[in-house]
């Protein structure tokens, strides 16, 4: 039983998620407005910094289990004027979503699994859902939050049951072509063809009756 009068164990900062859980989590990103084409960078998702940097303003929520619907924010970098290693860092963790995401290995190196990697523009990440391991940083002003770092891949002992899936799919299946119906069927040679209606006013009788 906690001690009224003691306060040397009680939690520090009760709304931090514990270090190293996984949790299942929505992405949304939070449009900065910036675009920049020769990138690939549009749509007005991305966010460019007074400093010159740019990134993905990321708002993930937890969709299941005791931290359900908390929030954690986080950039994703996609430029920096100091060198390339931000950029690097993103893409790893985009990478790493959406192997989450589709449920594939991050060992898989198959077409399947290239195609599953590849996006047509940012907005393919907004919602994305997958497995997240929460650590802990630092703000601007010193105190200890959440952050998203690191998604889970189905490499992970745990990615099945967090992800709620019974056993992870080997790689990503892209969605089906539209359904076209079947053509129709051919005449086999020698077969009598379907007989031809008669055009409006032309006489019905055969040839020899008229």
């Amino acid at each position: 039983m906690a001690a009224w009068n003691d306060y040397n164990d009680a939690q520090s900062n009760p709304n931090l998620i514990p270090k190293g859980t996984l949790a299942k989590v929505r992405l949304t990103i939070r449009p900065g407005g910036f675009d920049d084409p020769s990138q690939g960078w549009t749509g007005g998702y991305a966010t460019r910094g007074s400093t010159g940097a740019v990134y993905l303003n990321g708002e993930f929520t937890v969709l299941e289990g005791p931290y359900a619907k908390r929030k954690i924010f986080t950039l994703i970098g996609l430029h920096s004027p100091k060198g390339p290693e931000w950029a690097g860092m993103g893409r790893s963790f985009l990478r790493g979503m959406l192997n989450s995401a589709r449920g594939i290995s991050d060992k898989d190196v198959s077409p399947q699994a290239q195609a599953a990697r590849r996006i047509g523009g940012f907005a393919d990440l907004d919602g994305l859902e997958f497995v997240a391991k929460i650590e802990h940083g630092t703000d601007a002003g010193g105190e200890t939050k959440n952050e998203i770092r690191m998604a889970v891949t189905p490499d992970h002992r745990d990615y099945a049951q967090v992800m709620g899936r019974q056993v992870a799919p080997a790689a990503y299946a892209p969605p089906a072509q539209a359904y076209a119906p079947p053509a129709a069927p051919a005449i086999y040679q020698g077969a009598f063809p379907a007989a031809q209606p008669a055009a409006a006013g032309a006489d019905p009788r055969p040839a020899w009756a008229r």
